[in-house]
């Protein structure tokens, strides 16, 4: 059974990853450096603390902090315990997919779905009622990780798995936020 999920989410790499070309491999490596996503980030925060202030603000940047430390920890452990090899460093398919860019550290689960997942899902749940729209923040990590099965760096259920990680992990700290905020900001 694992062999076949395994054969499946090889071949579905393989597939989403052929779909490239040079053209837009500029691009994708833009979109997959988390520097780049600086703008949406300081304009969230700005459209944020215009919301609810500044003291409330710092406390939702406290669990933000927090929610990508504490994700990105759960992944690290993970990776280094499955040890899954990254596409590109696959000797089965390496020869003829599109590596863009290339690590050496492993690839189960994408830590990028992981932590913009957990980000967007913690950011939604205590902020939709804020904005009308904010549904739309679940773009940044679909763009964010697909970035990385064109590159050549993750399979498509690294990703899935960080997604589901992420998810996990930001309705958790969103729960602790709700506690921690009726304690410390009592309305």
């Amino acid at each position: 059974m694992l062999e076949k999920i395994q054969e499946f989410d090889t071949n579905l790499f393989v597939f989403l990853n052929g779909l490239g070309s040079e053209t837009y491999d500029k691009f994708w490596l833009i979109i997959t450096n988390q520097l780049n996503w600086t703008p949406l980030f300081l304009l969230l925060l700005y459209l944020i603390y215009k919301k609810i202030g500044t003291k409330q603000t710092l406390y939702l940047l406290l669990f933000i902090a927090i929610l990508i430390a504490f994700t990105d920890q759960l992944t690290n452990a993970v990776k280094y315990t499955v040890q899954r090899s990254r596409p590109c460093n696959n000797p089965d398919i390496n020869s003829f997919i599109r590596i863009v860019q290339s690590r050496k550290s492993f690839s189960f689960f994408s830590g990028h779905a992981a932590n913009s997942m957990a980000a967007a899902t913690f950011l939604y749940l205590v902020l939709n009622k804020h904005f009308k729209y904010f549904g739309f923040l679940f773009l940044w990590p679909l763009i964010f990780a697909y970035s990385r099965i064109y590159l050549g760096l993750h399979y498509p259920l690294d990703i899935l798995c960080g997604y589901l990680v992420g998810i996990t992990i930001g309705f958790l700290i969103y729960k602790i936020y709700l506690k921690a905020k009726a304690r410390y900001f009592p309305v």
